[in-house]
C-alpha cells in the first residue's frame, strides 16, 4: 500500500488550531501525524485519500489562520526510512519505556515496550496514546479481560498485558494495525493478545473488565453501545482521541445512555483522555 505525506506549515497558529486541524483531518482517513519544523506531517493510504474532500473539509480554517500543505507520495518499500527518520524513544512518567528495535534498551525502567509502527498508527509520542497510557498505569490490570479497540500498533493491548492482563482482544478496521498489532505482540513476547481484523461487529461478544479505545469521536459515539453491552458492571472505559471543547460533553452525554458515569480525565494541549464506569 501507497501513502501520502501531507507537510503542513503553518503561520502564526496557536496550538490548539493545528489540533483543530489535525482533528479534521483524522475524520476523512488521516491516520498518522507527525511534528514537524513549522508545523506537522499528515499521513494517508494512496486509497483513501481524496484531494477535493480535504480541501472542501479544511476551507473553513483559512480565514482564521494561515496554512499550507505539499503532498508527497511515499510508496510502501520506502515507509520504514519515514518513521525511522523521525521515531525517538519516548517514556511514560518513570514506568514505561517505549522504543523501535533500532534503539537501546533501557532495563532501569520497570516495563519495555518495543514497537515497529510500519504504516499503523500508535507510538506512544501522540498526545492521546500517552495520556492513555498514563491512565492504564492507574488502573489495576491483574488478571483482567481487557478489549483494545482501535489497537494500531496493539500499544495498549501489549502494555495492558505487561501490566498483568491475563486476557486481550485487540480490535482495527485496518489490515495493517492488524498485521503490526501481530507482529508487535511478537516483538514484546506477549502471549495473551487475539488480533482481530473488523470494526465493531468484530468484538468477540464476550465480558471484559476494562475496554481501551483511542479513536475518534465520531467512531467512540457510533460504537459506544456495544462498548457498555460487553463491558462488566463496575469496569471501566478508558477513552481518548478527541478534544475537551466540544467533545468531552457529547461523548459524556451518550456514554450515560448506556449507563457509562463519568469518572475523570486528563487533558494535553486540546486533547483529552477520559474514564467511565459501568454503572
Amino acid at each position: 500500500m501507497n501513502y501520502y505525506e501531507l507537510h503542513f506549515t503553518l503561520i502564526n497558529a496557536e496550538d490548539y488550531q493545528q489540533d483543530l486541524l489535525i482533528n479534521e483531518l483524522a475524520d476523512i482517513g488521516f491516520d498518522t501525524f507527525q511534528q514537524a519544523e513549522f508545523g506537522f506531517n499528515a499521513y494517508v493510504s494512496e486509497a483513501d485519500f481524496d484531494k477535493q474532500v480535504l480541501d472542501d473539509r479544511i476551507a473553513h480554517f483559512r480565514g482564521k489562520f494561515h496554512f499550507s500543505y505539499e503532498i508527497n507520495l511515499i510508496p510502501q518499500q520506502n515507509w520504514n526510512e519515514v518513521w525511522e527518520s523521525n521515531f525517538e524513544p519516548i517514556q511514560i512518567r518513570d514506568k514505561v519505556w517505549v522504543r523501535a528495535t533500532f534503539h537501546q534498551a533501557k532495563p532501569e525502567f520497570p516495563i519495555e515496550i518495543i514497537i515497529d509502527p510500519k504504516m499503523a498508527f500508535g507510538t506512544g509520542h501522540h498526545e492521546t496514546t500517552s495520556m492513555m497510557m498514563g491512565m492504564m498505569l492507574d488502573s489495576d490490570f491483574n488478571g483482567k479481560k481487557i478489549l483494545d479497540m482501535g489497537c494500531g500498533t496493539g500499544i495498549l493491548a501489549i502494555l495492558a498485558e505487561k501490566l498483568g492482563a491475563a486476557d486481550l482482544a485487540a480490535v482495527d478496521l485496518d489490515l495493517t494495525c492488524y498485521d503490526s498489532t501481530i507482529e508487535n505482540t511478537q516483538l514484546n513476547g506477549c502471549g495473551h493478545i487475539r488480533a482481530f481484523c473488523g470494526s465493531k461487529e468484530a468484538i468477540p461478544i464476550e465480558q471484559y473488565d476494562i475496554i481501551l479505545a483511542n479513536i475518534n469521536r465520531n467512531i467512540l459515539l457510533d460504537q459506544m453501545d456495544r462498548y457498555a453491552w460487553v463491558l462488566k458492571p463496575g469496569g471501566e472505559l478508558l477513552l481518548s482521541g478527541f478534544y475537551e471543547i466540544p467533545d468531552l460533553a457529547i461523548i459524556t452525554d451518550e456514554a450515560a445512555k448506556y449507563g457509562l458515569k463519568y469518572a475523570g480525565h486528563e487533558k494535553n494541549k486540546e486533547w483529552v483522555a477520559a474514564k467511565y464506569i459501568k454503572m
